[in-house]
């Protein structure tokens, strides 16, 4: 596979989207696409909804803007889902663009499970049998079928789970299955070292299932990632590309629990040290990001592995009934977590050399990829016809995009507005120049456009 070879120009960091299916209007994408672009996030973990599509435009919208879509499709394993009702969906994916799609949620977890089903025996073969036909029908359209994240630890501890559905997915799926795998993993930190298992069991052999040693650590932090591919070169004989999923959660307490309270200042210490990690190059003699902080030197914290392929924090933002809304980078209150400012802040400081100027110039998108955008009013299939002996001096000196759809403006780093206030309001205006376009506005009339080119 070449996401391996890709690992080293790629854009590692992502984000968790809501934690709903409430907000995937053309609207919430012109809201967020902006704070994304400005945070350098390359990645977007989605919930994706079983009985409807997420709306092709929003999900293109992040693809014409270089982010990668996550999508984590939590389904039911009892009663399991007909792999047939789920085909349209993988088609539609596949056909707008999008890859990866993440089957089922925390499998070795009790409440994932009917109380029946969870005291049968052979538990992990079982999940294999509703995980393959799915996983077969994804690839089929056109998808990469990523295998869920486990609970670290769990009901059925994660590790001893993993090896055996790995052995299950070696003996019974196709090479195509095996060749296209991906894994993912939480990267849950807890109140642990952010170092902690580091090195995964080769480091520390003396952990078992159920019980670590005082002189050893486990897998339950954001190293976990060591762990799993550990399991998957004994079992594969090759590496296997790894998500990694809501890293740095401080997982184990209710959100809204009075006797802990988010602290803000704490997470960010926290945080902001991984997002410096994993967006690192590792080349010590010149380093893309500097290695010190007063509160958390990188130098304490080894490289991640480069079959990481994606790290996704935790958490974009929420609505306000959400238990997790405190936990949002953007509050719905409209207050935004420090960690926003501090990664804005480091992304204007990082120092570049030449060398590696050079480098992130050819792997990183651009803020704008379209030059000059017309934006005509929404719905209205004759305006291209509109006036076109008018029109055809501004396209011949412009040579710009033309369409109506305000995402798509906001991805131009010039965008021209022909139509009135009733048509394209003010505030669509502000938020295209939010998003950081030079807007214009000319009045749909001959004389106005005229002056507009003689100007120019």
């Amino acid at each position: 596979m070449d996401l391996l070879r890709q690992q080293k120009t790629i854009n590692r960091l992502g984000l968790h989207y809501f934690p709903d299916t409430q907000h995937y209007r053309e609207s919430d994408l012109l809201t967020w696409l902006p704070e994304l672009k400005s945070l350098g996030v390359a990645w977007l973990t989605v919930i994706a909804p079983t009985t409807h599509a997420i709306p092709e435009p929003f999900l293109s919208g992040l693809l014409n803007a270089r982010i990668e879509p996550i999508l984590h499709f939590q389904l039911p394993i009892e009663p399991p889902i007909e792999s047939d009702s789920l085909h349209p969906l993988f088609n539609s994916y596949a056909s707008w663009g999008v890859r990866y799609a993440i089957l089922f949620d925390k499998p070795n977890s009790r409440s994932q499970w009917l109380s029946s089903g969870w005291a049968q025996a052979e538990l992990v073969e079982r999940f294999l049998d509703v995980f393959l036909p799915l996983a077969e029908a994804a690839h089929h359209a056109g998808l990469i079928p990523v295998f869920p994240p486990l609970e670290p630890g769990g009901d059925y501890w994660d590790t001893a789970f993993l090896r055996i559905a790995l052995q299950g997915l070696q003996r019974r799926s196709s090479n195509r299955i095996l060749d296209s795998l991906i894994l993912s993993a939480y990267g849950w930190c807890g109140d642990r070292p952010l170092s902690w298992g580091a090195g995964g069991p080769e480091r520390f052999p003396g952990a078992r299932p159920y019980m670590t040693p005082k002189d050893q650590e486990d897998q339950r932090g954001f190293y976990i990632f060591d762990w799993y591919l550990t399991i998957a070169r004994a079992v594969f004989g090759v590496a296997k590309p790894l998500i990694l999923l809501e890293a740095g959660k401080e997982h184990g307490f209710e959100p809204r629990s009075e006797s802990r309270r988010i602290d803000d200042t704490h997470l960010t210490k926290r945080t902001l040290p991984l997002i410096r990690l994993i967006t690192s190059t590792g080349d010590k003699d010149n380093p893309d990001i500097p290695d010190s902080s007063a509160e958390q030197p990188n130098q304490d914290l080894e490289p991640v592995s480069p079959e990481v392929i994606s790290t996704n924090f935790w958490l974009l933002s929420a609505s306000a009934e959400s238990s997790y809304a405190r936990q949002a980078w953007f509050r719905p209150d409209g207050s935004i977590s420090p960690i926003v400012h501090a990664v804005r802040q480091w992304r204007r400081i990082k120092p570049f050399s030449a060398a590696s100027a050079a480098k992130a110039a050819h792997a990183a998108p651009p803020t704008h990829p379209i030059a000059h955008y017309l934006l005509l009013p929404p719905d209205d299939g004759s305006a291209l016809d509109w006036q076109q002996e008018t029109i055809r001096p501004f396209v011949q000196k412009y040579h710009p995009t033309i369409g109506f759809s305000l995402v798509e403006a906001a991805l131009a780093e010039h965008v021209i507005v022909l139509a009135g206030e009733q048509e394209i309001s003010d505030h669509d205006i502000d938020r295209l120049r939010t998003a950081g376009c030079f807007v214009e506005r000319i009045p749909r009339d001959g004389t106005s456009i005229a002056s507009h080119l003689i100007s120019r």
